[in-house]
């Protein structure tokens, strides 16, 4: 009787909220319950053929090479590229800005030298193995050796329209440091992608690929290892700790995803920004749900906006695949214009799509390169196909908890924020989340420091270190 009406309105709205909450509450963890703890690892067989009676599990040195002949064919075909002028004062709105691109192209012809980038790439010792029918490239660095330092194995899986080469900036912040921590890593080409060979057969998903890395693992003599992953990496090393728990050692990722339905979700989306911390919500989760243009506007209109390539890949690849397979320049914009939009939202409003404030020419051009000289672009739009040909939600990975210990970093400008409480719904034993304080997507090639350090510290928390 002492509040005024607006007063009592609020208090009845909260006293609601708290009621329904701790109903929701009680159903998630019901819900919860019944999930399957473990997905069965299964088999596969990807080659061209028949299965034989036996796999040669041989592992053999590989290095990148080049020819002459391969650099005059892109610089004809670069020569002969037509454009067209873009829209005025269209920035990257339309996708790559065409007078920037002749920028970009001008440097690629003239000025990039992928002899030398190739030595670059052949920095650190590459290898190739066969595995389900499919040479699997991989990058195997070794620590030197220090008294006293403890090493720990660690794979890192890229995603697409990436490379293992995203990687060669944090490598050395992993591998040579002066840490009492320090990893034994290795990068996989997922196949399909780059020096990886591409499957024969349909249905290569992310569970096919993780069943293949935890294959590598073994083949390299490892039982216990850590994972880290964004995009598609991020789901496959995931799927890795759903298959065999006892392996992974920890999981750690910089992209997260769940499930925008039922009740809790909903709920909190409705009324998540007036009472966050009904919902588990920080002022940052609010800050970057909501921002200044409302949930929909972030999370529903502006994915639709910059998804169209998913709903391409994930229907017909080799319809669109076909193009940028055949033309370097078309191929490039089609990447590039993901490596500004992913990395900031913002550069969409740019000529140059703000590619070279964190990223150098020569960097973007040699994960290009290597789509071009393997000609995979195809058979990694293909993934998309694989992964989404049949109702996702139906999946066995997608009602499947993940019980290791697992580490979250939330990059500010990634393309969707996954709040922590909306994270447990998955992961069930979080022993970090951090709110990283700048980056986008591609965390390990924009900010491989704040990521080597943010992976460091979550497994010395997990060693207990």
């Amino acid at each position: 009787t002492c509040l005024d009406p607006t007063q009592q309105q609020q208090l009845l709205v909260a006293g609601s909220a708290v009621a329904v909450g701790g109903l929701l509450t009680c159903y998630y963890w019901v819900y919860q319950g019944t999930k399957t703890k473990r997905i069965p690892i299964g088999d596969g067989w990807w080659g061209a053929g028949e299965k034989p009676q036996s796999e040669d599990e041989k592992v053999f040195p590989f290095q990148v090479q080049t020819s002459d002949e391969e650099i005059q064919d892109l610089y004809d075909r670069i020569d002969r590229t037509r454009y067209t002028e873009p829209l005025k004062d269209t920035g990257f709105q339309y996708g790559f800005n065409s007078t920037y691109l002749k920028k970009v192209v001008s440097h690629w012809r003239h000025q990039f030298n992928w002899k030398k980038q190739i030595a670059i790439l052949n920095k650190y010792p590459q290898f190739k193995t066969n595995i389900e029918g499919l040479d699997v490239h991989f990058i195997h660095v070794r620590p030197p050796h220090r008294e006293g330092q403890r090493v720990l194995p660690l794979m890192l899986v890229h995603g697409w329209p990436g490379s293992v080469y995203e990687f060669y900036r944090i490598l050395p912040l992993l591998t040579d440091s002066l840490d009492s921590l320090a990893f034994e890593v290795i990068c996989p080409s997922i196949p399909g992608y780059g020096f990886s060979e591409a499957p024969h057969k349909q249905g290569f998903d992310t569970l096919a690929a993780a069943r293949v890395f935890h294959k590598l693992m073994e083949r390299l003599g490892f039982s216990g290892y850590y994972l880290q992953g964004g995009d598609w990496g991020s789901i496959i090393t995931t799927n890795m700790a759903q298959m065999k728990p006892e392996c992974v050692k920890g999981l750690h990722l910089n992209m997260l995803t769940n499930k925008l339905r039922g009740f809790g979700v909903l709920f909190s989306i409705l009324i998540g920004r007036y009472l966050p911390w009904l919902f588990g919500f920080t002022r940052e989760d609010v800050r970057r749900l909501f921002g200044s243009v409302g949930f929909m506007e972030r999370n529903f209109y502006e994915i639709i906006r910059e998804t169209g390539y998913l709903h391409i890949q994930g229907t017909k690849p080799d319809s669109a695949g076909c193009g940028v397979n055949d033309s370097p320049v078309g191929l490039a914009a089609y990447i590039l214009e993901k490596f500004s939009t992913w990395t900031d939202f913002n550069n969409r409003d740019l000529e140059d799509g703000g590619l070279e404030r964190k990223f150098t020419l020569d960097d973007l051009l040699t994960n290009i390169m290597i789509y071009w000289t393997t000609g995979s672009i195809v058979s990694s739009m293909r993934f998309y196909k694989e992964n989404l040909k049949t109702n996702i939600d139906n999946r066995l990975d997608n009602n499947t908890g993940v019980y290791v210990p697992t580490g979250l970093a939330a990059f500010p400008n990634e393309v969707r924020h996954v709040p922590q409480s909306w994270a447990r719904d998955r992961f069930r034993n979080i022993y970090s989340y951090s709110y990283m304080p700048r980056g986008g997507h591609f965390a390990a090639f924009e900010e491989p420091q704040l990521l080597a350090d943010d992976l460091l510290q979550f497994v010395k928390k997990v060693e207990k270190l």
